[in-house]
């Protein structure tokens, strides 16, 4: 069978006490079959030329700071993946493009949050790679390359956030209507992906209403490129998810066939 590709957004460690996402994550996930392993791209790993983290269980990265200490002893032992590590190194590596490997890094927030949610027996062998552009082209490319593995029962997920501008939201109230340009943003990118338009999507910053306001930098719409990648074979318009906002930021995640 084929695995779905999905795009989610991942919030920040107090995602874990929130009742209702944690609960649509978790039914997300069992609707899915079981996969054989998932391959996860974060917006918070950035490193040229594409590296794979680690494949055996290491620590955790807690890559945020401020937060209570609770948030910071959270573990996630899932099972390394040497043997998706190969095949993804078979699937990039060519002339000119070279992969990297980072034995030592574990996942970061971007990838545990959610998956603690999603599968929380951590016994799903993960893998995380790094983004090595922010090109929406490049990382659809890479999706593309990667999209053999779905046949294999792996799970491939872009995770990022819908909106993300950290500096014009208040974080105090995670209900607090959502700002004009974070709804209207989500709309824009809802229709877009609804309609398969990826050349718009390609061109977000300027073909979005407010476009660079609710991404000033990119990197957390960024893992949706490879999402939209590895499913491009399908010619299926992909499903929203879960939709709705947190800090008034979008959490649209969405899932492609």
């Amino acid at each position: 069978m084929t695995m779905p590709v999905l795009y989610l957004s991942h919030g920040a460690p107090p995602l874990a006490d929130d009742q209702v996402w944690t609960r649509e994550l978790a039914s997300w996930s069992s609707s899915l079959p079981k996969p054989t392993a998932v391959l996860i791209v974060s917006a918070h790993w950035e490193n040229a030329p594409l590296t794979l983290g680690a494949t055996t269980t290491v620590p955790l990265v807690y890559d945020f700071w401020g937060f209570p200490e609770r948030y910071y002893s959270v573990t996630y032992p899932a099972p390394g993946a040497p043997s998706l590590a190969a095949s993804v190194r078979s699937l990039l590596t060519g002339p000119g493009t070279p992969v990297h490997d980072e034995p030592t890094r574990g996942l970061d927030h971007g990838a545990y949050v959610p998956l603690v949610e999603m599968f929380p027996a951590a016994d799903v062998p993960v893998l995380q790679i790094s983004m090595p552009s922010l090109d929406p082209v490049e990382l659809m490319s890479v999706g593309r390359r990667l999209a053999p593995l779905r046949d294999d029962g792996v799970l491939i997920i872009g995770s990022g956030f819908f909106t993300h501008n950290l500096s014009r939201v208040t974080m105090a109230d995670p209900t607090v209507a959502a700002p004009s340009w974070s709804a209207e943003f989500d709309l824009w990118g809802s229709e877009v992906l609804a309609a398969r338009d990826f050349d718009a999507l390609i061109d977000f910053p300027r073909k979005a209403p407010a476009g660079r306001l609710a991404h000033p930098r990119t990197e957390h719409f960024a893992p949706l490129f490879v999402s939209v990648g590895a499913s491009l074979e399908s010619g299926e318009a992909p499903a929203s998810v879960i939709d709705g906002y947190w800090y008034g930021l979008s959490k649209r995640s969405v899932q492609f066939y």
